[in-house]
């Protein structure tokens, strides 16, 4: 990434006035292509030069009230990260981000920033908006190579402890924000890798594990502990944590995939997006036999959904070597939920979008593994309560395409063995996520918090994050004053995780 920075460069672009910054081109990131990539799980784009960075950061017009930073659920000062990348000054902007978010490399990879700040810039509004994650990305990738990150400062030492059940994005901010508040905490993860679905969920090409290890060695050089392979709600129970720490937050995540309770789902062959993901990315099924996970060698493979998962599932199904990749979705490409740029990859690796084509029953041969999908086609009727067209069966419609696996990514429910083996605990019962007050993320039960998609079912890295932000500054006012019966922070623990 390091190369010679012009500097009457950046001091013309730094000069510009707001019109002429607005006349400038979005930077394109530059990235593997895509004969190439589909044969590797590399990291897809390289990422910017810092002088497409600068470039790029020279596009923000510094608004008076910067609507992007509304957009952001950690509240990260966008502008003031910008600037400083605008002027050359790499190692201000991580320093500006690190205030408020301190996994940015994490995020500028794989939060939905066109739903989010980049929706509120007022760029987007006339044209395209400023590529806000990317520079994130940038900054932090930039202080990682240079061999800068720093461990932030840790408070004075309270005397108290806080338990914290996985590993995830919300699992690791409170981890984070409670060390800066000088509280002992040990984070208590299921599995033998911290980073939840940060590690099994997000394929390598697009959230490289270097990337995690890094963000993760940084909360661990804080003090904090991880004790792995400990299943909270099998091996001890949360009110046994409660015995000696004294608050608990539960970051447990969504571990429960969705079926559809078609015929043939016990077929073999037939994967959740869960099982599959992880015996990939966690268990680098990908090298066996150099690691001892396999995983089935297909040749036709449907993957069934149109969100980020599905997609995540496609494209590591094409680098697995199968030749044909059918993603079926129920709706047309205008409503899938996943990622604009993650529809983008996949087309140009080779997924073949089934649109308006939804599963009814699988289909097995004489050994009892999935042969065939039946599907059925669909037309889009009125809007349902999503917003979105709802899409109704042609009749008559009905037809099969011959497959060896099928992947089901259809969403996820909460992990309910925390919730089954806790006390107290008030859950959901449609939903099966914990009952939480998203003001101060607090349960019905004393002492103990929640965030994340086991509050508000899947969701995205970015939302868990700022519901670990929030629980924290909740933390420490139940930690400092030992009130627990309140619907809203006092406004001193509102604005900083230390409170």
């Amino acid at each position: 990434m390091d190369q010679e920075l012009d500097r009457n460069e950046i001091e013309r672009l730094y000069n510009l006035k707001a019109k002429e910054r607005m006349q400038i081109e979005r930077q394109p990131m530059p990235e593997q292509e895509p004969d190439v990539r589909r044969a590797n799980f590399s990291e897809v784009p390289f990422g910017y030069f810092p002088m497409a960075a600068i470039v790029e950061a020279n596009r923000c017009i510094q608004c008076k009230k910067p609507t992007c930073v509304i957009g952001c659920p950690v509240g990260v000062n966008i502008p003031g990260f910008v600037r400083r990348i605008a002027e050359g000054d790499f190692e201000g902007a991580i320093h500006v981000i690190k205030e408020t978010n301190m996994l940015p490399a994490i995020c500028g990879r794989v939060c939905p920033q066109e739903q989010q700040c980049e929706e509120a810039c007022v760029l987007a509004k006339k044209g395209q908006a400023v590529a806000i994650g990317r520079l994130e990305r940038f900054a932090a990738d930039w202080e990682r190579e240079h061999g800068l990150a720093d461990v932030p400062p840790i408070g004075a030492d309270t005397g108290k402890s806080v338990g914290v059940v996985g590993s995830g994005p919300a699992g690791l901010t409170v981890a984070i924000d409670l060390r800066r508040a000088g509280h002992a905490v040990t984070i208590y993860e299921a599995l033998h890798l911290p980073g939840g679905v940060l590690m099994y969920g997000i394929p390598e090409f697009r959230l490289p594990k270097a990337i995690v290890n890094a963000e993760v060695d940084v909360v661990q050089q804080m003090g904090v502990d991880i004790e792995y392979n400990t299943i909270i709600g099998q091996i001890e129970t949360v009110d046994e944590l409660l015995d000696r720490h004294d608050a608990v937050f539960l970051g447990t995540g969504a571990g429960l995939p969705w079926f559809m309770d078609l015929p043939g789902e016990n077929l073999c062959g037939v994967y959740s997006a869960n099982e599959y993901l992880t015996r990939c990315n966690l268990m680098r099924a990908y090298d066996f036999p150099n690691y001892d996970t396999p995983i089935a060698a297909s040749e036709r493979i449907a993957v069934v959904g149109g969100g980020n998962v599905a997609m995540d599932v496609a494209r590591t199904a094409v680098r697995l070597g199968a030749e044909e990749v059918y993603l079926i979705y129920r709706r047309s490409e205008a409503e899938m939920p996943a990622r604009l740029e993650e529809i983008h990859h996949a087309k140009q690796e080779g997924v073949i979008l089934k649109l308006l084509h939804n599963p009814v029953r699988y289909i097995g041969d004489e050994q009892g593994r999935v042969c065939q999908v039946e599907c059925v086609r669909m037309e889009l009727g009125e809007p349902d309560a999503s917003g979105r067209r709802r899409p109704v069966v042609v009749e008559g419609s009905e037809h099969t395409i011959d497959v060896d696996t099928v992947v089901v990514a259809i969403g996820n429910g909460p992990n309910p063995l925390v919730p089954r083996t806790t006390d107290n605990l008030e859950v959901d019962p449609k939903r099966g996520t914990v009952v939480t007050n998203l003001n101060t993320m607090r349960t019905s039960k004393r002492g103990v918090f929640a965030g994340g998609d086991i509050a508000v079912g899947a969701a995205t890295v970015i939302l868990a994050m700022g519901h670990g932000r929030q629980a924290a500054r909740s933390i420490n006012h139940f930690l400092a004053t030992g009130v627990w019966d309140i619907d809203e922070l006092p406004e001193a623990f509102r604005e900083n995780g230390a409170g």
